[in-house]
Formats: C-alpha cells, structure tokens, sequence
C-alpha cells in the first residue's frame, strides 16, 4: 500500500488485517489511559457533588437555608468558567501530566478543606476555589482524547471515560452515607466533615500519580513500539484527511462563528439537567419520606447505575450511525420527561426511581453525544480554546440549576418548579441544536 502521508507507513497486509491490528493497538492504548483518567474523573466529581449529600445534615448543623446551600453549590462554577480556557490552553502548552498534577492536587486539598466551613460566606468562598481549582480538567481530557483517538471513536470514549459521572453517584451515595453516619462523633467531627476529609484525599494522591502514569502525546509513549506509534499518527492524519478542512484554524475565527455559541448554549441546558441529578437527587429522595443517609445513598444509586448503562449504549449507536444532533437532543427530551413524571408521583417512591431512572440515562447521555460535536467541528489551534470556551459558558447551567432549584424549594417548600424549569431549557437546547448546527458542519463521514 501507499500513502499520500510523509513519514507514515500504513498497516501492511489486507483492509481486515490492516484492521485487525488497529483495533489492537487502541485497545492497548485504552487499557492505558481509560482506567486511569476514570478513576480520576469518579475523584473529581465526586468532590463535586458530594456537597449535595453533606446538606443533608450540614444545613441543619451550620442552620443553611436551601438558597444558600443552592448558591453555595452553584457558586463553584463562577470560579471554574473564569480559569477554563486559560487552563486548557495551559494544557495544549505543557502537557497533560503538569496540568492535572496541578489540577488534582489543588482541588483534592480544597476539597478535604471544606471541612472547616462553618459560615455561607465561607462555604462560598470555599467552592469558589474548587471550581478555580478543577478548571480545565474535563475540558482537558476532550482534547487529550483527540490526541489519541480518530472521530469516529470518539463518542464511546468519552462515554467510558464520562461513566466515571454515573460510578461517583453510584458509589459516591452509599459511601457518603456510611461515612456520615458511622465516622459521626469520632475526633468530635460531624459526619460531612469526615466525608469531605477522606473524598478529597484520594484527588491529591491522583494527581501525584497522573505525573508518572500519563504521556502528553503518543510520540512520547515508551510503552508503544515505534510501529504503533505511527499507526496511531497515521490513523489521526487519515482522520483529518476523510473529514475535510477543519473550520477553523485559529482561536480567533471560532470566536466570531455563532455555532459555536449555540453549541454552548445547549451544553448550558444539558448541564442544568446534569446537576438536577448531581445536586438534588438526595433531596428528591428525601421527599418521598426517606431519611436515614445509608439507604438514601443506595436509593439514589440505582438512576445512577441505569444511567450509566444507557449512556454507552447510546454513544455507542452514535458511533455506530456517525449521527450526533438527534442522538443528543433526543436525550436532552428523555432527560425532561423523566423529570417532569417523577415530579407528578407523590408519594409512589418506587415508580419515581423508574421515571428518574429514565431521566438520568437522558440526562448523562447528553454528555459524551454532545462532546462528540465539537471534537468535530473544532481541531488545530482552535479545538483547545473553543472546547474550553463551550464547556465554560455551558458550565453557567451548573450554577443557573441548583440556584433556582434552591430558591423555589426555598419559596414554595418543593423542588417541582425547578425540574419544570430545568426540564424547559433541556427541551430548548435540545431544539437550538437540532436548527442552529446543521449535521454537514459536523465533518462527520458515513460509513459504507
């Protein structure tokens, strides 16, 4: 065979084995990285959200009302949407292994601090530098990902990797639960400030790792012979060659493309829905007269552990069908849905865990399907600030959400005019999407 590549060398033999050992040499670079920078992504959100499970006894013992513990969670964003982009343009300058040794390190040792808060002042301030601190992670890691993986991968990798949301709730529930209710007392501390204390330690020691364990490019990767090294240039070079001239070669240019504002604007409304789930699945369960943190902990496992499932299933049909905007959307109004019939079950907690449940795989699904777009749209020069760009603006719903939750729980005494709320931006993002970035500005190549 030949090729129209200088200096790359295509897989010898037929189209199957050619292939075959493709296929091999991914599957070796993903048994690498994905494990690794999951376990890092369960650490990071679970720092995250386990605020939404320290209200359920840090309001009652620092006397919070549900506005403040909303601003408080939502706070967190102001500081992550103002670091983003300079970190990821950071990252593409230094590398993975600088940035999320700093990253880690920094938002494992704030979160263990928000032990010490006693005042809303303090717990504001204190999720303010969370949020500065973990800036630029997620982002980081989609433009990692284009390092290593072609286009057409893309979406079932960031499912995997982003399941690590799904595993933080899955075990983040009934660990936060155990550890508030059985470490309560000990050394004089209340329950959240152990859980706050022994889930931020593991993010320092993450970050310690991804320094030794990570290569910044494939080129750099000692554990790839130089064989597989040029396999994996080539197959990315072949990429951008199947899907045409990227839209934009600057920073500068995509700034000025309105795509890519409403590319943001619907990753803000999937947001909002994400930490309905994230911040208020605690509560909502709490409503339907459970309190003991244990079982409210296993309850809210269970969207969790569905969601998780149907949110690979999804992007790997996406994949498979090379088709991202419908997928997407038709998530995002899954995710409303969901929300919306488990607000109209009063008292029917089995049936509510059914309908969140179907949230939930809406809800997460809309991730990896949505970050499956720009990684299309956006590469060169472009891809790390643009992707920083469209994840801070869209990281605004993260505050937008649990603040308006808080104040309608906070006014009427019930979350359901804040899921009718939430469930109507999803809807809208989900529309902006399927009008405003038509699939051709996608770059996508159908199979066959």
């Amino acid at each position: 065979m030949s090729t129209d590549t200088p200096g790359i060398a295509l897989p010898l033999g037929s189209g199957a084995a050619a292939a075959s050992e493709q296929a091999q040499v991914y599957r070796k670079v993903s048994l690498r990285l994905i494990p690794f920078l999951f376990i890092c992504y369960v650490a990071a959100y679970l720092d995250r959200i386990n605020i939404g499970f320290a209200q359920l006894q840090m309001k009652a013992d620092l006397g919070f009302s549900d506005a403040v513990y909303g601003l408080g969670a939502g706070i967190f964003f102001f500081g992550y949407a103002l670091f983003e982009v300079p970190s990821n343009l950071l990252l593409e300058k230094i590398g993975a292994r600088k940035t999320l040794l700093r990253i880690m390190v920094l938002w494992g040792l704030t979160s263990a601090g928000m032990m010490f808060v006693t005042t809303p002042t303090q717990l504001y301030i204190a999720r303010f530098l969370l949020g500065l601190f973990e800036a630029g992670f997620f982002p980081g890691m989609i433009l990692y990902f284009t390092y290593w993986y072609p286009s057409k991968m893309r979406a079932r990798i960031i499912a995997l990797f982003m399941s690590g949301m799904a595993v933080a709730g899955i075990i983040g529930g009934p660990l936060s639960g155990w550890i508030m209710n059985d470490m309560a007392g000990v050394n004089g501390w209340r329950g959240w400030q152990w859980m706050f204390l022994l889930e931020g330690i593991p993010a320092v020691l993450l970050g310690v790792m991804a320094w030794f364990l990570l290569d910044d490019r494939p080129g750099q990767a000692t554990w790839l012979s130089k064989r597989e090294k040029e396999l994996i240039e080539h197959t990315l070079q072949q990429d951008q060659h199947d899907l045409g001239p990227a839209h934009h070669g600057s920073l500068r240019h995509a700034l000025r493309d309105p795509k890519i504002y409403i590319l943001a604007f619907a990753y803000f409304t999937f947001i909002a829905g994400t930490y309905v789930i994230t911040f208020w699945l605690p509560t909502i369960v709490k409503s339907f007269g459970v309190t003991d943190p244990l079982r409210i902990g296993l309850l809210t496992a269970i969207p969790y552990i569905i969601g998780a499932i149907g949110m690979v299933v999804l992007s790997k049909n996406s994949d498979r069908t090379r088709e991202r905007r419908w997928h997407a959307a038709g998530a995002a109004f899954l995710g409303g849905a969901g929300l919306v019939v488990a607000s109209l079950l009063p008292g029917q907690l089995a049936l509510a865990l059914v309908a969140l449940s179907f949230a939930t795989i809406g809800i997460l699904a809309t991730m990896p399907l949505f970050w499956a777009m720009p990684t299309a749209y956006l590469s060169g020069p472009a891809a790390a600030g643009g992707i920083a760009l469209i994840n801070s603006l869209g990281l605004i719903g993260g505050f937008v959400s649990p603040f308006v939750i808080g104040w309608f729980k906070t006014a009427t005494g019930s979350v359901n005019y804040g899921l009718y709320f939430v469930t109507a931006l999803m809807v809208l993002g989900g529309i902006a999407l399927l009008v405003g970035v038509p699939a051709k500005a996608l770059r996508e190549k159908r199979e066959g």
